[in-house]
């Protein structure tokens, strides 16, 4: 009896070893794009366990379908079709890091060179449907949040539009007349500009077009930075992986960059992570717990908020829920700022 005791909890054991290495070989075909791995797999788990695969399964049939579809358009140099495809798998499976890199691709062959004309109306912006988000420091940050990005709190916002990119100073110079900046450049971020100086580039802006063009609220800001309805819910904004899509203390050079030259978020905004800090409407405050609706922050304080990081910022500033805030009165080369503006 003891034998044959000893027999079925090595079978358990061997079983459940062989369970777990096909649900772990199946996450990492998922990881590599391999849509048939992983569906195998997931199949020889539900034949060993009895446990539902059926959703999972139909997302890797579905990501299948739509990685023959994305790598036909890619190879026919269709790249809008191609983005449309890969973006459909990154919302199904956003580990898949050759979907990922391919999207890339596509969206580097459809941008647009930088809008850097020195009209003022030219600057280009993206809307964004409202929504309900988590902000603050979300599980995709694991240990890397700090107390000011706590509590995590539910956020609901209205359609808004926001910046495509960092206002340049081409952009500045073409309202202002002159340029402040440290590191010269018509197609580099404007910087060494307070809080005050950027509202007084904003009201003599809507004058000089009629528009009516603000600082993004920082829940706003941090939507958009997210990816607003399209979130995959990376660490800094549009990867996981900081290079891509940041410039930061250890590849800036120690200085800023032309805006657009890093990949885009999931709602195709520049340099959401890093390059400069960018000035938000808000006083500085801490988060309650309370979901909140259109939140703009305490109606008076001594600090406003800049979200974002800068190009000499370490990695921890350009994740995406980090929060710093300075003084209204200070200029400094880290700090720019993106415009925004209300949907109606």
């Amino acid at each position: 009896m003891r034998k044959i005791t000893i027999l079925l909890v090595l079978f358990c054991t061997v079983s459940l070893a062989y369970c777990q290495d096909y649900r772990q070989e199946a996450d990492k075909c998922l990881e590599a794009g391999d849509y048939n791995c992983a569906k195998r797999n997931l199949l020889l788990y539900h034949d060993d366990t009895g446990k539902d695969v059926n959703q999972e399964v139909w997302n890797v049939e579905t990501c299948l379908i739509a990685r023959i579809l994305a790598d036909d358009a890619f190879e026919e140099k269709n790249y809008e079709k191609a983005a449309q495809q890969y973006d459909k798998i990154l919302k199904l499976n956003p580990k898949d890091s050759s979907a990922k890199k391919q999207y890339d691709v596509c969206i580097a062959q459809l941008k647009p060179t930088a809008n850097v004309s020195a009209h003022q109306d030219d600057i280009e912006m993206v809307y964004v449907k409202g929504g309900t988000f988590t902000m603050g420091c979300t599980a995709e940050q694991d240990n890397d949040c700090n107390d000011a990005e706590n509590p995590v709190h539910q956020v609901t916002l209205s359609d808004f539009y926001i910046g495509k990119y960092e206002v340049t100073q081409a952009q500045w110079k073409a309202v202002m007349g002159s340029n402040p900046s440290q590191f010269k450049g018509d197609t580099l971020p404007v910087e060494n500009v307070n809080w005050d100086d950027v509202q007084a580039f904003i009201k003599k802006l809507n004058t000089q077009t009629g528009k009516k063009y603000r600082l993004p609220t920082e829940a706003e800001w941090e939507y958009a930075c997210r990816g607003g309805a399209y979130s995959a819910h990376y660490k800094y904004s549009g990867s996981n992986t900081v290079d891509d899509v940041a410039w930061y203390k250890e590849n800036s050079g120690d200085q800023t960059h032309p805006i657009g030259q890093k990949s885009p978020n999931e709602l195709s905004l520049y340099d959401m992570s890093g390059n400069v800090w960018e000035w938000c409407s808000d006083w500085k405050g801490a988060y309650s717990s309370g979901l909140q609706t259109n939140p703009t922050g305490p109606s008076s304080g001594s600090h406003r908020v800049g979200r974002g990081g800068s190009w000499y910022g370490s990695v921890q500033n350009v994740r995406v829920p980090f929060r710093l805030n300075f003084p209204p009165s200070l200029r400094n080369s880290v700090l720019g700022f993106r415009l925004a503006a209300n949907s109606k």
